[in-house]
């Protein structure tokens, strides 16, 4: 699965911006510094958005296009906001045999956002994972800690009733 780019403004606080100026400075001359100056700026941020990649190339002195390249080849590294509410819905084999994709379908058209997107007004995000271990309760949602088992897609719109009331 390709990751996507925010699209909504990025902001940045002053606080925010000093810790990355830290980190970066922290680790200037590392070798393989981009793993934790990637994981610290997510940290600080909770995604990766290419105005902080820039910054973290421009710090340790290396490319965008590697920063870039390291932020989109792992899995652990998001490149889109989450919203207040982050919803993952399992696509393993147990959860995608049993109808998954529909209930996937179902939020997709409901929230009005793809996989690994954030609704604009940061209350909702989308992802779509390949395994949570709850197999037996398949199809399988999580809505932050939140567990939701043996899914139809008519059960979206309820349970989104819950976090929007």
């Amino acid at each position: 699965m390709q990751k996507r780019i925010s699209t909504l403004p990025f902001h940045d606080t002053p606080e925010q911006h000093q810790k990355l100026l830290e980190l970066i400075e922290s680790l200037k001359g590392e070798k393989g510094a981009i793993m934790p100056a990637l994981h610290g700026a997510q940290d600080i941020y909770g995604y990766l958005p290419i105005e902080v990649q820039k910054e973290i190339a421009s710090g340790l002195n290396v490319s965008l296009e590697e920063v870039f390249g390291v932020s989109t080849f792992y899995s652990q590294f998001s490149l889109t906001p989450k919203g207040k509410y982050n919803i993952s819905v399992c696509l393993g084999t147990a959860c995608y045999v049993k109808g998954s994709q529909k209930v996937l379908d179902r939020l997709v058209a409901k929230l009005g956002i793809q996989p690994e997107e954030c609704t604009a007004d940061g209350m909702f995000s989308l992802t779509a994972c390949r395994c949570v271990g709850a197999c037996g309760l398949a199809p399988v949602m999580t809505i932050n800690d939140d567990v939701y088992g043996r899914l139809v897609p008519e059960d979206v719109d309820t349970i989104l009733e819950k976090y929007t009331a």
